[in-house]
């Protein structure tokens, strides 16, 4: 077994500090330490967008980082984007549009998205569709998903609508 490494970093806004194997990959970290079980792991090789997370505001495959790698950053997953209990507007919009079925990969798509609406807050249909092709959905055909973006999208331009 290989010596553990100390790693601290910001999740959701808190402080965490502790021990790791060198090996542990930040989404076995994020789940099994931390028990954030909504970053889901799915290909394991960066390719299906499940286990999307952001760190200091981009967006990043967990599946393909160490978690000391992530030692002095800050790391957000879904269950950091809901502020007292509210969801977030995106995470609203992906209700009303019903752009989750299985919902499987749906945590990696709200990552994504809300990533990318940081750097583009007014995007075409497009646009998202572009900026969402590196996540897998098998169930819901992307028209509801790419709907909800473009409908939080629209809201930050129109606060008053």
């Amino acid at each position: 077994m290989a010596e553990k490494i100390r790693v601290c970093l910001t999740v959701n806004g808190k402080d965490v500090c502790t021990e790791v194997e060198p090996r542990m990959t930040l989404v076995d970290f994020l789940r099994t330490e931390l028990g954030l079980t909504g970053t889901h792991i799915g290909c394991e090789h960066g390719v299906c967008g499940t286990c999307t997370v952001m760190m200091d505001g981009e967006a990043v495959r967990s599946c393909l980082m160490f978690a000391v790698q992530a030692g002095g950053r800050q790391v957000t997953t879904v269950e950091g984007l809901a502020l007292d209990g509210e969801l977030s507007p995106l995470q609203s919009s992906f209700r009303r549009h019903h752009a989750l079925q299985c919902g499987y990969c749906t945590p990696g798509m709200l990552m994504s998205a809300t990533a990318f609406l940081k750097r583009c807050p007014h995007p075409t249909a497009d646009q998202v569709r572009d900026a969402l092709s590196g996540n897998i959905c098998r169930c819901t055909g992307y028209i509801p998903i790419i709907d909800a973006v473009l409908e939080v999208s629209q809201c930050a331009s129109n606060p008053k609508e």
